[in-house]
C-alpha cells in the first residue's frame, strides 16, 4: 500500500493567516510554488491559498494585496492523513476537483501532495483518469 507520506512533498512552508496576500505572493515567487497552506498562530492548518485565489478574490475585486490577509481566503479545506492510501488520496482530490492537498499527521502539516507528485508515482492510466476527473466541469 502506497501512502500519502510516501508520495508527498515534505517540508512545506505555511503563510500565517495574519500575513498579507502581498507577503503570500512574495513567498510563492521566492519558493517557486503556486500555492501555500495557511496556518494560524496555533500552528494548525486553516486553509490553502493559490496564486489564482489572490488574483480572482483580491486583485480582480479591486482590493490591494497589501490590505487583505491570507486568513480571509481560508475556506473549504480538504486534507488527508499521512497514512492515507494513495487511492483514497486520489478519490478525495477527484471528488473535490482539487490539484493539491495538504497532508497532516497528529493534526500538524507534514507535506503536500500535488499533481507533480502524482505524475511521479502513478502509471499513465491512473494519471489520465485523475486529470480527466479533476479538470472536468
Amino acid at each position: 500500500m502506497t501512502t500519502a507520506r510516501e508520495i508527498m512533498h515534505a517540508g512545506v512552508m505555511c503563510v500565517q493567516d495574519n500575513q498579507t496576500l502581498e507577503e503570500a505572493a512574495v513567498m510563492m515567487r521566492d519558493m517557486k510554488v503556486g500555492s501555500l497552506p495557511i496556518c494560524g498562530s496555533d500552528d494548525k492548518l486553516k486553509g490553502i491559498i493559490t496564486d489564482r485565489d489572490i488574483v480572482i478574490s483580491c486583485v480582480a475585486a479591486g482590493i490591494s494585496p497589501a490590505d487583505m490577509r491570507a486568513g480571509q481566503l481560508a475556506r473549504n479545506l480538504h486534507w488527508v492523513d499521512a497514512d492515507t492510501d494513495i487511492t483514497d488520496v486520489l478519490e478525495t482530490m477527484e471528488v473535490n476537483q482539487i490539484r493539491r492537498i495538504p497532508v497532516l499527521e497528529n493534526h500538524r502539516l507534514v507535506g503536500m501532495v500535488s499533481e507533480s507528485d502524482l505524475a511521479k508515482h502513478l502509471d499513465d492510466d491512473q494519471l489520465a483518469e485523475f486529470i480527466e476527473r479533476v479538470y472536468s466541469d
